[in-house]
């Protein structure tokens, strides 16, 4: 049964009253010596405390979308398949090498009740990362209007947080159900929503979206398979200038680090209550290499870069919530960087990015070519 189902989540529903009338018809029941009953009853009590935890745990999974599968909730599912040192990136567009043929994929709708039945999902085997994943696609209302016959379309990659399902942003912060009437206006552009497998690796370890020689290829998955796989299956130009990457939370540190490391790939990103520093998510592996936590941060990228990058950032966050880390990559932007820090209120919870998305894509719709 689907962790994410709702079948299951019936059935949590279900077993709390079970689990109490259990507790109630058989508390007198319990025979035998003393110490005996005395098990039984609090084993009853345990029983009927479970119930009603495994159902609040499922219904706030389900609302936030924290764990897709049993796998990523006991954190015994692996999507790396290898993890060669990634071939020299050729830049947009060339991916694939002139010896290597297109990947069409093959679509399938979304095994989750709360993602719409518009978006569709793949099961892509990157080539350079070595990285299996799910990848779930939107495409604007426009895309199959005969009045567009022939245009491309510009692509933002979405990015969850850890842990994250990549149904969060279609499902919890519905990013298409509230797009699409502003893009059927003319108020948002029309863009084609990307949001790609981040949990890669057994064990609830972060990757921090970044290429860990012997662990995994998780900016190769992100920054160069998933865009490739796009440009393969989808009308879309490879130009920087139509794409960009959004996330939340560890989402938000990963399109962030993305944008600047990658300008020739995107030219926006957004963040909603992001970080610099990878300690930021203590089991991020690039939090545990003193180099790569170093170089892994956005602020260290952007003083570092032989040349500042040609990227817009959009960076929402409150105090003591990433506020003060987009506040210093303002102050250290130089030219053509421009960074756009927000204060804002509200928890660390996707109650408070959902609202925002409606204000960061006509940011969006500024920053990128349609």
């Amino acid at each position: 049964m689907k962790l994410t189902g709702t079948p299951f989540m019936i059935l949590t529903v279900l077993l709390v009253p079970l689990s109490i009338a259990l507790l109630m018809t058989a508390w007198r029941r319990v025979g035998g010596p003393r110490g005996l009953q005395f098990l039984g009853r609090l084993g009853l009590v345990l029983l009927a405390q479970a119930t009603a935890v495994l159902m609040v745990f499922v219904q706030v999974n389900d609302a936030n979308q924290l764990y897709a599968t049993w796998g990523d909730l006991f954190g015994s599912d692996s999507h790396v398949r290898s993890v060669a040192a990634p071939p020299t990136d050729n830049g947009p567009g060339g991916g694939n090498g002139p010896d290597q043929p297109k990947v069409i994929q093959q679509w399938h709708a979304v095994d989750d009740p709360l993602v719409p039945k518009d978006v569709k999902q793949t099961q892509l085997k990157g080539r350079l990362s070595g990285v299996d994943g799910e990848v779930l696609v939107w495409t604007p209302p426009q895309y199959d209007d005969p009045a567009y016959q022939g245009k491309t379309f510009p692509v933002v990659e979405l990015l969850a947080g850890f842990p994250g399902s990549a149904s969060a942003w279609f499902g919890s912060m519905d990013v298409s159900k509230q797009l699409a009437p502003l893009m059927k206006s003319g108020q948002v552009a029309p863009f084609i929503l990307v949001s790609p497998r981040v949990t890669l690796l057994q064990g609830h370890v972060d990757t921090g979206c970044a290429d860990v020689p012997g662990k995994v290829n998780a900016e190769t998955w992100l920054a160069r398979d998933v865009p490739q796989m796009v440009l393969d299956n989808f009308r879309v130009d490879p130009a920087a200038e139509h794409w960009a990457v959004a996330g939340y939370s560890a989402g938000a540190h990963c399109a962030t680090r993305l944008a600047i490391a990658h300008p020739n790939r995107f030219r926006a990103a957004v963040a909603m209550s992001g970080y610099n520093d990878p300690n930021g998510e203590s089991d991020s592996l690039t939090a545990k290499d003193p180099h790569l936590r170093e170089t892994c941060n956005p602020l260290y990228m952007l003083t570092h870069a032989q040349t500042p990058p040609d990227v817009a950032l959009y960076l929402t966050g409150r105090k003591g919530d990433g506020l003060e880390d987009a506040q210093a990559l303002q102050k250290a932007a130089k030219a053509p960087t421009t960074v756009t820090p927000v204060e804002t209120t509200g928890p660390h919870l996707t109650s408070t990015w959902k609202p925002m998305v409606p204000t960061v894509f006509s940011w969006l719709t500024q920053q990128l070519k349609a």
